[in-house]
């Protein structure tokens, strides 16, 4: 028996995920073939992968077929199924179904309001065979004007690019420069050439042999690259299928953004009068769209996973910026609360803005240095706005991952000299490369390392591409002369290593002597201390250095051997740990001895409970993510430098790192009575220790 039937996609959703899912098993369940047909294309509908495969937005009509002794039965079930819109709209008498969402914080902040689904219809590509040579260079022309059509997307959006963002526009050149990158454009050009195949199937081919590349790489900045490739190809395929997608230039009502994902571009777009959220299943804190989006000042929780698909259109949500919680349809009770948790939050923050441009100063008189770490030029002012006191870290990465090939020296001066100048009179303790060799984008052949967190990497690198190593220092030293800046070299493990950087550093300054180039000729030099070996012999090496930053990201994993990325392991990285602590004091010790400074860049630098333990030890400068820098200041200056001291004469004594996090909690609430009365630990910037 076979029975065919016209139905219609009314759930605002369209058919997603749990609507295929209840056909799959309805269809199951009464052991039916079924048969599903959209624009001429029929798919089986057995295959939850195959029915999202349709594309069905709301509204759409799709032909169901289905075949089997009981087919009438299934069928009349089927189109119950399809007008009650797969249930999403059967609340019954309890309201909508209340959820409780988990995700990664990337902006702090509360807010209550209405979902609003992103629809984001990926481009449907599918295998064809080319006849002859002139269909061969059709499609490359057809190709060629999907590129160009996107590049032509990217300055639209550019142009407009709303004012909190702007200062991150060179995200999307990066996005220009990638349609060009010979691995995604080339290649895809010799794959229609070559195998006769069509763009978008190139194309896609293409993309994963750059994700194979990489899939080894455990590395955030490659991690952000390939955000970024994958989001440049879809729009590419969207112009080649001719799709048009959503846009969030055109919302004029309030609302929280959901999706699967945001490209750089989808923020570039955003309206912060109407969007006053964003949530998306995807994504890391360290992704583009993550860090442009904390730049509109609004809650930003990603890795929700399933968000896009249990939040409907129009539910009502609880965002949480500062737990990465989301409550969806919250209880009347629920929304009341968090009413007077959105009045306590701006409490909080009017507080700390009010501290952010006085001095880390405590109540004693003694001054604590606060600067920022930062990885793009458009941070320092936000930095700077922050109360910053200069910048600790200026991660140097991002020119040479950008390329098809290493900068030259132009390049890198010209970012180095405007950020000298934007910065300055502050400081710069600008870090050289700090990267795996086969994280370079230019040596696509190099052997890849089973380990490369402890393989050519960093300085490592460095001391071995001795022309790479000479370019970047050349630009460090002309744009020295623009602002005020110290020299920093990473992964140092030993007095050797240290002295030979130093002395490439002395030949690269005695060639722009000979060539009558100014800089800066007694700019600090001093070394980054995250290797346990580095620790062990800081006595010798404090005699060596003009100064030492403690970089207690790598430290705490090496020292603990743990990776704090790896699920299964994740809660045994202990920032607390005492033989942590014990390091960083053996550090201070070191350097104090030697009259040199000693800072901490690492994250444990914004955690409001480790900035306790790290100034009893005697740590009088610290650089840290933006977002920590107004609530670190607020709580030093309440505090009394003299009793912290004293306090924690014996924290180097404690056995267990629950000891020490219990020890630091119960002092905190002595010294900072009102700090814990405003409850300020829950406003912890995300991604702190």
């Amino acid at each position: 028996m076979e029975e065919v039937r016209s139905l219609k996609v009314t759930n605002e959703l369209g058919m997603h995920a749990r609507a295929a899912g209840k056909i799959v098993e309805l269809a199951n369940r009464h052991g039916t073939t079924l048969f599903l047909k959209k624009d001429g294309r029929e798919i089986d509908g057995s295959s939850i992968l195959s029915i999202l495969s349709l594309a069905c937005p709301k509204g759409a009509e799709i032909e169901a077929r289905a075949v089997g002794k009981g087919a009438k039965k299934f069928m009349d079930e089927l189109e119950k199924l399809f007008k009650d819109k797969f249930g999403e709209m059967a609340t019954g008498q309890h309201g909508p179904r209340r959820r409780l969402l988990k995700g990664f914080s990337v902006s702090p902040g509360i807010v209550i309001g209405k979902a609003h689904h992103l629809a984001q219809s990926k481009a449907q590509v599918f295998h064809r065979r080319l006849l002859d040579e002139e269909e061969v260079e059709s499609e490359i022309n057809r190709f060629k004007r999907a590129v160009e059509m996107a590049k032509e997307q990217i300055r639209k959006f550019k142009s407009a690019i709303p004012e909190p963002v702007e200062g991150y526009a060179f995200v999307l050149d990066t996005h220009s420069m990638i349609l060009n990158d010979s691995m995604l454009f080339d290649s895809t050009m010799q794959m229609i050439r070559k195998e006769k195949i069509n763009a978008g199937w190139a194309l896609e081919k293409s993309v994963r042999n750059i994700h194979q590349l990489f899939r080894e790489v455990e590395d955030d900045y490659i991690g952000k690259r390939m955000d970024d490739v994958d989001s440049v190809s879809e729009r590419v395929l969207q112009n080649l299928e001719g799709v048009e997608p959503d846009s969030l230039a055109d919302l004029n009502e309030e609302v929280i953004v959901v999706a699967h994902t945001l490209s750089p571009c989808d923020v570039a777009e955003i309206n912060v009068d109407y969007v006053h959220g964003i949530l998306t299943d995807v994504g890391g804190r360290t992704s583009h769209m993550a860090i442009m989006s904390e730049a509109l000042e609004i809650p930003v929780i990603v890795g929700l996973e399933r968000a896009s698909d249990v939040i409907l259109e129009g539910d009502i949500l609880i965002v949480d910026g500062n737990t990465g919680e989301v409550i969806v349809n919250p209880d009347p009770d629920t929304i009341l609360s968090f009413g007077e948790e959105i009045k306590r939050y701006a409490n909080y923050k009017s507080a700390i803005d009010r501290v952010r441009h006085l001095p880390a100063e405590t109540l004693d008189g003694h001054k604590i240095t606060i600067k920022a770490n930062i990885e793009f030029i458009a941070e320092a002012k936000a930095a700077l706005e922050s109360g910053a006191e200069g910048i600790g870290l200026y991660r140097t990465e991002y020119l040479y991952l950008i390329r098809n090939d290493f900068p030259d020296e132009q390049s890198l001066f010209e970012d180095y000299s405007q950020i000298a100048k934007m910065v300055a009179p502050h400081p710069i303790t600008i870090r050289t490369l700090d990267i795996a060799s086969d994280n370079m984008i230019s040596d696509k052949e190099a052997t890849k390392e089973d380990n490369p967190a402890l393989g050519l990497r960093s300085i490592r690198f460095c001391l071995k591409e001795r022309k790479v190593f000479k370019t970047q220092l050349r630009a460090i030293l002309r744009a020295s002369i623009y602002g005020n800046f110290k020299l920093m070299f990473p992964m140092i493990s030993g007095l050797e290593q240290f002295l030979e950087a130093k002395r490439i550093l002395r030949s690269v300054m005695r060639s722009l002597d000979r060539e009558g180039i100014e800089y800066h000729k007694e700019m600090p030099v001093g070394i980054l201390i995250e290797i346990p070996s580095a620790v062990s012999i800081a006595d010798i090496l404090a005699k060596h250095a003009d100064f030492f930053s403690i970089g207690t990201n790598d430290l705490i994993q090496y020292a603990l051997a743990i990776d704090r990325d790896n699920e299964h392991v994740a809660s045994l990285y202990e920032p607390f740990h005492p033989a942590v602590l014990k390091m960083v004091h053996q550090v201070i010790e070191s350097g104090k001895k030697e009259g040199i400074d000693v800072s901490l860049c690492g994250e444990l630098a914004g955690d409001p409970l480790a900035i306790l333990i790290l100034i009893s030890l005697g740590l009088e400068e610290f650089s840290m993510n933006i977002g920590s820098i107004p609530l670190i200041k607020k709580m030093i200056r309440m505090l009394p430098l003299r009793k912290v001291r004293q306090g924690f004469k014996d924290i180097l004594e404690l056995p267990t790192s629950k000891k020490v996090e219990d020890f630091v909690l119960k002092k905190a609430n002595e010294l900072l009575p009102d700090i814990f009365e405003e409850d300020v630990f829950r406003y912890r910037t995300p991604g702190t220790a």
